[in-house]
């Protein structure tokens, strides 16, 4: 079958969890076309032949905090000359590639062609979870107005696809129909991963100039293993009791198999990961991103980490090195069958596709 495959480029665990699906949908002898926007296309293109880039939105963040203004401007800016460039590329896909079914992990504009050309659509991504389910109160608590600007975004992102399939460690009711609810998709790397119980903390902040922080973890004497906030390093740099480590993916996985506990920001896919091994997350959610709020929130009422709007006390860490064996009892019952269930729905997603079709 030929398949359009969007992936949005803003934040890495979208690409990382649609290489998962591609790589599935190649082994399944699918030919598949992917467009995708930002980061995501340099990732995707060391795995994948002929990804073509297109421009999608981004946010700038400065001091754990989403900068609207400069996002604002940048996107505008960017915009102006990356629409026509858009336009062109999906004539030019038109021409060579007359895709069968589309699915779309938050990507607009293959969303668009699918509706455009009456084509079957597939959304896969955990963001519809907002607009889709039901949200207890005690999530949405002080952010009412955040939770509903970003509802009403989410819900004219892709509407009306075919099916939404959701990832998410969590499960709250399923307002809306075409509707399903499955584990966090995970690379194999991560399968392959043997957990065991360091003395480390993972620390992953991907924003610079985050001082307020690297002063905090100083205070608490632990050992961190930290990962992003000194960009562009090559080799270790040791601090006191902070180790900055220079990417490397296979590190960075050792790191979190073998720690003790990690120390991250709200998004997604690190969450996923994290619960998937059994490893205690003390989650610090980006100011003004309901999302990140989102998961924090819901990782602590399920018992596997703790939430908190920023690190400035050097106390937080501690109640959360306290609260580790209480969450480790809560994790030691969570299980997933890797990622058997999705992509059997997807194989089902796609036959039903096919067939109607014909």
């Amino acid at each position: 079958m030929k398949i359009l495959y969007g992936v949005v480029g803003e934040g890495m665990g979208h690409a990382m969890r649609s290489r998962v699906v591609l790589e599935h949908l190649v082994s399944q002898e699918h030919e598949v076309e992917i467009v995708a926007s930002g980061r995501a296309v340099d990732f995707l293109s060391k795995r994948f032949d002929g990804v073509n880039r297109i421009h999608g939105l981004h946010m700038i963040y400065e001091e754990n905090r989403v900068r609207r203004g400069k996002t604002l401007w940048s996107n505008v800016t960017t915009g102006a000359t990356g629409i026509p460039k858009n336009i062109a590329a999906y004539f030019e896909l038109i021409r060579g590639f007359k895709p069968e079914a589309v699915i779309s992990d938050f990507e607009s504009w293959t969303y668009l062609y699918a509706k455009t050309h009456r084509l079957p659509i597939l959304s896969i991504d955990n963001m519809q979870i907002i607009n889709r389910c039901t949200l207890p109160k005690e999530i949405i608590d002080d952010y009412e107005t955040t939770f509903r600007v970003t509802k009403a975004f989410i819900k004219s992102k892709l509407p009306f696809c075919d099916d939404y399939f959701i990832t998410t460690f969590f499960s709250p009711p399923i307002r809306k129909e075409h509707t399903r609810l499955f584990p966090p998709i995970l690379r194999p790397e991560i399968l392959a991963a043997t957990p065991t119980k360091g003395d480390h903390l993972l620390v992953y902040q991907t924003g610079e100039g985050n001082d307020a922080l690297a002063a905090t973890l100083k205070k608490t004497g632990l050992e961190c293993r930290v990962y992003g906030m000194r960009r562009g390093i090559t080799e270790e740099q040791v601090d006191g009791n902070l180790r900055y480590r220079p990417f490397s993916e296979q590190g960075f996985i050792d790191d979190l198999a073998s720690s003790r506990a990690v120390i991250a920001g709200g998004g997604f896919t690190l969450m996923g990961e994290a619960v998937y091994l059994h490893k205690p997350m003390l989650a610090v959610p980006l100011a003004g991103q309901f999302e990140q709020v989102l998961n924090a929130r819901y990782l602590e009422h399920e018992g596997f980490g703790r939430c908190a709007l920023t690190l400035d006390d050097p106390a937080e860490v501690t109640r959360f090195i306290e609260a580790v064996p209480a969450c480790e009892e809560r994790l030691a019952g969570y299980a997933q069958d890797k990622n058997a269930l999705i992509l059997a729905a997807l194989d089902e997603w796609l036959d039903k596709a096919a067939v109607d079709l014909t």
